[in-house]
């Protein structure tokens, strides 16, 4: 039988059930061709790529701009070392001036200071007074060698400090006011 056959013998509700069953159907399978289209463009849009290229992100492997990449990392690590050393320092200055200004450090200070002036004004007593002074003489100071003589002329100091250098002052006897004689004072 054909399918004209087939309707006739159906009521007519049934007819259009079944023609509402079939129109559905078509309008599935147009959905279904559309979206199997749609899909097919997508995957086939993705599918036409260029070749893939590796390439490192990181200048020490790439070398493009690696040169800057090795200067900041220098330039970090030379602030840090300046840094610590600066560190380092400010902490040793620290301590130095903290024992440096201890009561003990201020009395060694004060009394050396005290023993060399009065060891200035012994030596100077010694090389202008004749009467309680003497005509020379040598002594040691911290490793440098002092020595002095009196030739009734002029008044010879010699220096020598401790790597062999020497200093010569020659004081006039008579003149400036310096006497080593009770003459002068007439």
């Amino acid at each position: 039988m054909t399918t004209q056959k087939k309707l006739s013998k159906l009521s007519k509700a049934e007819q259009k059930l079944k023609k509402r069953e079939d129109e559905k159907t078509l309008i599935a399978k147009i959905l279904i061709v559309v979206a199997a289209i749609v899909f097919l463009g997508m995957v086939i849009n993705t599918a036409v790529a260029t070749d893939l290229t590796f390439q490192f992100s990181n200048p020490s492997f790439s070398g493009m701009g690696q040169s800057a990449h090795y200067l900041t990392i220098d330039e970090q690590e030379r602030s840090r070392k300046q840094g610590i050393l600066e560190d380092l320092e400010s902490r040793a200055e620290d301590v130095i001036r903290e024992q440096e200004n201890t009561t003990l450090a201020k009395f060694v200070r004060n009394l050396e200071s005290r023993i060399f002036a009065q060891l200035s004004q012994d030596l100077a007593n010694s090389l202008f007074n004749s009467e309680s002074g003497g005509s020379g003489g040598v002594f040691d100071l911290q490793g440098n060698q002092i020595s002095f003589i009196n030739t009734g002329t002029e008044i010879v100091l010699l220096v020598t400090d401790l790597d062999g250098g020497i200093t010569e002052i020659r004081i006039p006897v008579g003149s400036f006011g310096i006497c080593s004689t009770d003459e002068c004072a007439l």
